[in-house]
């Protein structure tokens, strides 16, 4: 695999923050195109390394690459449209599904077509009958569905997800994964996906990063979860690194 094929691409990045290290000595990357799950125990340091992606936090030392670009040259306004995040509580505010929807480009001074509206919200499987609701009158699924929606309305390139099925019911939580899996196939986007569920990681990862303690203990094809090398990996497996 070149460069050309990563979609970020981290060399020996380091994180600290209040003399604590929470990010050592990452070199890895993120194959374009592709599903990379992102697994490991709280405080591990995957949201931190989600925010130093999107250009939300800086490394202290080391350099991370977007799209073969290091992540310094670019413009913040354009780094944050190529590199979209959802988070597990999606941020919603008061108004209609619609005004949710247009938030990104309303911040950026433009407004989002009918056309781009209802396409958006067809393709999180919502429906344009939704844009004229009250946000607060949607359930859990479709928050998360519009948090995506919203997030897709700048087309990024990679989409970084934080734990975003986590507080949603099994027949929610589906809906989600396959959608993601959608947009994955149909836009060729790179996602990269933070969960703790190890089924998940599994079964919708291509590809699978294991942090724990602030550094990447081990990763490759999500099938490295059946059967890990690494001494802490195994034993974050079957439940003991908590």
């Amino acid at each position: 695999m070149t460069a050309h094929d990563d979609a970020i691409r981290f060399e020996r990045v380091n994180y600290a923050a209040d003399g604590l290290h929470i990010l050592q000595n990452i070199t890895g990357s993120f194959s374009k195109g592709a599903i990379t799950t992102l697994v490991g125990p709280s405080g591990a340091g995957k949201t931190t390394l989600f925010l130093l992606s999107n250009g939300l936090k800086s490394p202290s030392s080391g350099e991370i690459y977007v799209d073969g670009k290091n992540i310094l040259s670019y413009d913040p306004v354009e780094l944050r449209r190529d590199v979209g995040i959802a988070l597990q509580s999606a941020t919603i505010i008061n108004g209609s599904v619609r005004e949710n929807l247009a938030l990104p480009l309303t911040l950026q001074g433009k407004t989002l077509s009918d056309e781009e509206a209802e396409e958006l919200m067809q393709v999180v499987g919502l429906g344009k009958d939704f844009l004229n609701r009250n946000s607060k009158d949607l359930s859990g699924g479709q928050r998360q569905k519009l948090s995506i929606a919203r997030t897709l309305v700048n087309r990024p390139k990679i989409l970084l997800l934080d734990e975003i099925t986590s507080s949603l019911d099994r027949v929610s939580k589906q809906d989600i994964e396959e959608l993601i899996v959608q947009i994955n196939q149909q836009y060729g986007t790179t996602v990269i996906w933070i969960t703790h569920n190890l089924e998940q990681a599994l079964t919708i990862g291509t590809y699978t990063w294991v942090m724990i303690g602030g550094r990447l203990m081990e990763s490759g094809e999500s099938a490295l979860l059946n059967d890990p090398k690494n001494e802490q990996v195994k034993r974050f497996v079957k439940g003991e690194a908590e």
